[in-house]
């Protein structure tokens, strides 16, 4: 089996072709931040014109490179949302012509489900297991039960860890993308100089939150005198950004694996996905609370937790085996929750 996978939701145009034995074939992707660097964050409008621009070389470039035709497919997956929809409409209907022009399964990929699906490519996973969804636009913790059936035990109540990165990095003027240039930064800071907030940590329940973080940030750094914001104060403060968010993860990640064992398998299965989860610091205290707790911690090579078409591939193969195919008359979704159930989370004022 053999799926041609398109990634279009935001600043990437990823394309990639999977075959069923988790090889990936050929791949390309296309980052934006060029294009996007001048404003500190993605342009929606800007995006969806590199996506048109670009898509179908990228396609001619990895089936050249998987030396098959499209007749030699099995289907084709886009996603179709969540994401920005500009740019969803463009791989959505790129990979719908394709269909219809060679007779082939179109399979619409929910986005957070690529992220979700992508530690069973990089690795051995059966269901259920434990999913720290952590991206730009995201941050839940999820049961993965199987293909297309998620139980959402939390999310945040208002900003991502991904979006209070890219805030943090753009206040310090560490530039953009946020998530490396904070991690660099962090790298020569010390985290104990600024004492910041850990919102929800103890708390009840496995909700985030980041918004209180974020601006403790704000005020620390406005509370530094002009010649005391120097680039060492800086990665001081990025360092003490980054441990804070860590404290954070480790508390409600270790709140979901108790939910999670009421009914889970006798050795849990933690999966840390998206592109927060490319974080060193991170991902090494997840590691931590993995080993304390006796978990089985997968986090998917560095390539396949930012956005990127093998994710997308794979999932169309999950979906695919299973006779999950969707017609042509699909529309793209901007908003497409994995847990669709899942009460609506108010903010309550949360505090630290």
């Amino acid at each position: 089996m053999r799926i041609l996978g398109i990634e279009t939701s935001c600043d990437e145009t990823a394309v990639a072709v999977v075959d069923g034995n988790k090889r990936i074939v050929a791949e390309r992707i296309l980052s934006q931040l060029d294009d996007h660097h001048p404003f500190g964050g993605v342009v929606p409008e800007v995006a969806a014109r590199a996506h048109l621009k670009h898509l179908d070389r990228l396609i001619a470039d990895t089936m050249a490179e998987a030396g098959l035709g499209f007749a030699d497919l099995d289907g084709v997956a886009a996603t179709a949302g969540p994401g920005l929809i500009g740019g969803v409409i463009v791989g959505v209907m790129t990979a719908k012509a394709i269909a219809a022009v060679h007779a082939l399964p179109f399979l619409a990929v929910n986005h957070l489900e690529g992220h979700a699906l992508s530690a069973r490519l990089s690795d051995d996973l059966d269901f259920p297991y434990l999913l720290l969804l952590v991206s730009g636009g995201h941050c839940q913790l999820l049961v993965a039960e199987g293909v297309g059936r998620y139980r959402r035990l939390g999310t945040t109540m208002d900003d991502a860890l991904g979006e209070a990165f890219d805030k943090v990095a753009k206040m310090l003027a560490l530039g953009y993308p946020g998530g490396p240039a904070i991690e660099a930064a962090a790298k020569g800071g010390d985290a104990s100089r600024f004492a910041l907030p850990r919102p929800m940590r103890g708390r009840a329940g496995c909700h985030f939150s980041f918004s209180g973080l974020k601006t403790a940030v704000k005020h620390a750094w406005a509370g530094l005198a002009e010649a005391e914001r120097t680039e060492q104060a800086a990665a001081d403060l990025a360092a003490s950004f980054q441990a804070a968010a860590g404290d954070v993860l480790v508390d409600r990640t270790a709140h979901a694996l108790v939910e999670f064992a009421k009914s889970g398998p006798r050795r849990p299965a933690l999966v840390a996905a998206g592109g927060v989860a490319a974080n060193a610091h991170l991902r090494g205290r997840l590691a931590e609370l993995a080993e304390a707790r006796g978990v089985r911690l997968l986090v998917p090579p560095q390539r396949l937790c930012t956005d990127n078409g093998a994710m997308i591939a794979w999932a169309g193969i999950e979906r695919l085996r299973l006779g999950l195919t969707d017609g042509l008359d699909f529309a793209p979704r901007p908003r497409w929750p994995l847990d669709p159930d899942a009460p609506a989370v108010a903010f309550a004022g949360v505090k630290a």
